[in-house]
């Protein structure tokens, strides 16, 4: 059998030429000799035939301009830029194409460093909607750029430390010692071995009775902002380099510890399922931030929204992700975040999907996630979003039945 056959029972293979003119395409993005170039990589370039005579409109193939337009782009850029382009009847090798080109412009790149050590609470009271997940994955995607990263965990169940691989049984000094005994950050804080750059304040089940303790002790809610800014403030002292990125992991609940949360930090970081029950408590977690900015921390302010679990093949999750943009166009981040097994595997190891499958779809948009960030707080739009009043966001609010 010629491939001139096996393209046409469709397995991909290019023509040999001995196939007839016109015949349809295989549909695995083999282009056949008489296809037009699509309109959308095609130019027009005037050229002369012959000596005297005018020049003719032709199109150059999309290869061509593609060629020319590699060509001004960087040593990574050029990689990315001269994969093949499948056709759109392929979705399964667009996405993996689109995979290949992140791979290579993200993998090993030096994210910029913020002009100050910026603390972002995790939070959305509603569970299973990627907390945890995306608070390890975006730390070790900030700490493999160059970064230095410190992750707080508040959630009773520990399973941000689990993620890191940090110990947290019951006698491991914890936040939960820093919050209701006074102990000194410095001492309960871990380093990630996995992870260079990464450091993690772990939590132990000791933390599920802290709600209780925390009523009856003074500045009940300012007391893990304080313990936070004493470590951070004395890095310098101990001869250590200043962190640039805090990331704080809340249980799924507006409870004390979350307060706390809020007072400690200077942003707020809303990972969103692309599902409807998802939204339906938004509202009501922008007006407790409404609340704890009013009386506690003037400085809080939404400055990040990740879509989370996003499943393209279903029109739910496109309305979902459409919703939250046009409700929150500045704070939504490009990326989202497919369902990802190699992302539900991760943890049963002991490590984040950045460095247990550092090339699967989620591990790379944790990447471009993170780069994001990074660049949003290089240029200032962190600022910029944090100047915004939260009544504009509670009045930009989901409906209830916005479906």
């Amino acid at each position: 059998m010629t491939t001139s056959g096996l393209a046409h029972i469709g397995l991909g293979w290019p023509s040999d030429g001995s196939a007839e003119v016109g015949a349809p395409s295989s549909g695995l993005g083999w282009p056949g000799r008489d296809i037009t170039p699509s309109h959308a990589f095609a130019t027009q370039r005037p050229v002369t035939t012959e000596i005297g005579t005018p020049p003719t409109d032709v199109l150059v193939s999309r290869e061509t301009a593609r060629d020319e337009y590699v060509e001004q782009l960087s040593e990574r850029e050029q990689l990315a830029a001269s994969l093949p382009e499948p056709g759109a009847e392929t979705p399964l090798a667009r996405a993996v194409a689109e995979d290949a080109r992140r791979r290579i412009s993200l993998t090993g790149k030096i994210f910029p460093k913020p002009d100050h050590t910026r603390v972002l609470t995790v939070a959305n009271q509603k569970g299973g909607v990627g907390k945890t997940t995306t608070t390890v994955n975006v730390a070790a995607a900030l700490a493999q750029a160059g970064l230095r990263v410190l992750v707080v965990d508040i959630d009773p169940q520990g399973n941000a430390s689990t993620a890191l691989g940090i110990d947290h049984h019951a006698d491991v000094p914890s936040i939960y010692d820093v919050l209701v005994d006074g102990k000194a950050v410095v001492d309960v804080v871990q380093e990630c071995v996995d992870v260079p750059n990464l450091w993690c304040v772990p939590a132990t089940i000791d933390l599920a009775g802290a709600e209780i303790e925390l009523v009856s002790l003074v500045a009940r809610e300012m007391r893990m902002e304080r313990a936070l800014t004493a470590y951070l403030d004395g890095t310098a002292e101990r001869g250590e380099e200043r962190y640039d990125y805090v990331l704080i992991d809340c249980p799924p609940s507006l409870g004390l510890l979350t307060v706390n949360a809020f007072v400690a930090a200077d942003e707020v970081f809303i990972p969103i399922q692309c599902e409807y029950y998802a939204l339906e408590g938004l509202s009501q977690l922008l007006k407790n931030i409404e609340l704890i900015k009013s009386h506690l921390n003037p400085g809080l302010h939404v400055s990040t929204i990740l879509l989370t679990m996003y499943d393209g093949r279903t029109r739910l999750s496109a309305q979902v992700a459409e919703e939250v943009r046009t409700h929150f166009p500045d704070h939504v981040l490009r990326t989202t975040v497919p369902r990802s097994v190699r992302i539900s595997e991760a943890p049963s190891h002991g490590q984040t999907v950045m460095t247990y499958d550092p090339s699967s779809s989620g591990a790379l948009s944790y990447l471009e996630a993170a780069g994001e960030l990074a660049d949003r707080g290089a240029a200032g739009q962190d600022a910029v979003l944090g100047a915004r009043t939260a009544s504009t966001h509670v009045s930009q609010s989901i409906p209830p039945n916005s479906n």
